[in-house]
């Protein structure tokens, strides 16, 4: 399916209400919308450099096309932080653990050998079928492949004026989909994102799928973390929590600028959603990929976080964290 096709049925079930689905809303939303704030806003982006474009089979050349996605995430972070300081916006940053990293090296002849490999599969978004899946780990540093660790990027949102959360996206970007990834595999990435990420004293406590390839949940909850970020479909309501006691958090729209629409439908669409989940009294999860087309700095990010910082009397932005906190302290 055509990115262009994509873009027109997106746009088309949202102008036909289907996109997001809007749940019916709650008699009880005091339990999901904090006193006095009418809704909930997270911000979510997939931080992942070039790990997650490595087996991607819809390029002819993906690790070339990996490599140049990561260097406009690179240079778009900044400038994104730099927005979320002019308009108090925190992000939940789901972090590629390897990113933590300044450095790695061969072991035993393999990339991070103590870790145990996925099996060869092929999923709507990937084909990994040969080699090792970190073939394409450079064993170098920051400083020769800077799109394959980022201390230097988790730095700069830690000391960001701004509250940010750091979460997790797995060690190397895999698929967490049970008929492909077992528990051991997923046990051992997210031990090993938590090892890279107390380099700099962080816990990780919200968890977002790579590739949206759910599943593997009792592992992450026995790993640790409170919340997760779903994307079965598009919706605007309300978390769940799962059996396991972890909360599940529905993704609502992905953040991202729709190249066959014009600068005001494209805000409107965005502008809808948010007083939607005002009027609605729900919880609105964007969410985006921070090596996406600069337009979204330039035009969507400034006019959405200004509609957001200008309504900060009736929407609480906030982290995947620290809603989920609020959660669990509800009685």
């Amino acid at each position: 399916m055509s990115n262009s096709y994509k873009s027109i049925r997106s746009w088309l079930s949202f102008y036909l209400g289907k996109n997001p689905i809007i749940e019916k809303t709650k008699s009880d939303f005091r339990n999901y919308i904090p006193e006095p704030y009418k809704s909930v806003v997270i911000i979510s982006a997939d931080f992942e450099l070039a790990w997650a474009w490595r087996f991607d089979k819809h390029n002819d050349n993906p690790l070339k096309n990996g490599e140049t996605l990561a260097k406009r995430e690179r240079d778009n972070i900044p400038k994104i932080l730099d927005l979320c300081e002019q308009y108090s916006i925190p992000i939940t940053w789901g972090t590629v653990g390897h990113l933590f990293l300044d450095h790695c090296d061969l072991d035993k002849s393999l990339p991070h050998s103590e870790l145990t490999r996925l099996p060869y599969f092929e999923n709507k978004w990937w084909k990994y079928d040969k080699e090792d899946w970190f073939s394409f780990d450079p064993c170098s540093c920051l400083e020769k492949a800077p799109n394959w660790y980022a201390p230097d990027l988790v730095q700069k949102i830690i000391l960001s004026k701004v509250k940010h959360e750091i979460g997790s996206h797995t060690f190397s970007h895999i698929s967490c989909s049970d008929n492909v990834c077992t528990p051991e595999v997923l046990k051992n990435e997210l031990e090993a994102s938590q090892k890279a990420a107390d380099i700099h004293s962080i816990k990780l406590n919200s968890f977002i799928f790579p590739g949206h390839t759910m599943g593997n949940y009792q592992t992450i909850k026995d790993a640790g973390f409170s919340s997760i970020r779903t994307n079965f479909n598009n919706v605007l309501g309300y978390p769940i929590k799962q059996s396991n006691g972890l909360w599940e958090h529905k993704t609502t729209m992905e953040l991202n600028f729709n190249k066959l629409l014009s600068v005001k439908q494209n805000v409107n669409r965005f502008r809808s959603i948010i007083n939607k989940s005002i009027n609605n009294h729900q919880v609105c999860n964007f969410w985006f990929h921070p090596s996406f087309d600069k337009k979204n700095i330039e035009i969507i990010f400034p006019i959405v976080f200004n509609i957001l910082k200008s309504k900060s009397d009736e929407i609480w932005v906030t982290t995947m964290e620290d809603y989920t906190t609020w959660l669990l302290d509800q009685k």
